[in-house]
């Protein structure tokens, strides 16, 4: 299997937070714990107030809110109840569900897009 194969197939699951969330600050430590629990995914932590090059004009109302990606595709866009097993169930349902594509699907392929384009990709993927 090779290097662009395996991008292409890549998992990417963004958690959409802000500083000033007191509900994204207790979520940060499962989310990341999430992690460890599904290594074949690469997971980012994104604060889309200091990074509004790749939020964008995304109107987040709801934190925490999460960007699930499978390669170039966009699967799901929206907020999650800040219980690690929602997302935990999430996950595991959605490399399941081939035909799952978020409900806002051309804002979360931008938002997507505008991640994978990132000239500092490795900072804002960490």
């Amino acid at each position: 299997m090779t290097q662009e194969t395996n991008k292409a197939d890549e998992w990417l699951v963004v958690c959409l937070c802000a500083a000033w969330c007191g509900t994204c600050k207790q979520y940060q430590q499962p989310f990341e714990q999430l992690a460890t629990q599904f290594p074949q995914m690469r997971f980012v932590w994104l604060d889309v107030e200091d990074r509004e090059d790749v939020a964008g004009d995304l109107d987040i109302e709801t934190f925490p809110s999460v960007l699930v990606a499978q390669g170039a595709q966009a699967r799901f866009l929206g907020p999650v109840l800040p219980q690690s097993g929602v997302l935990a169930r999430m996950l595991q349902s959605l490399p399941q569900d081939a035909g799952a594509r978020p409900a806002q699907a051309q804002e979360a392929q931008e938002l997507l897009q505008r991640l994978l384009c990132a000239d500092d990709l490795q900072e804002v993927l960490r």
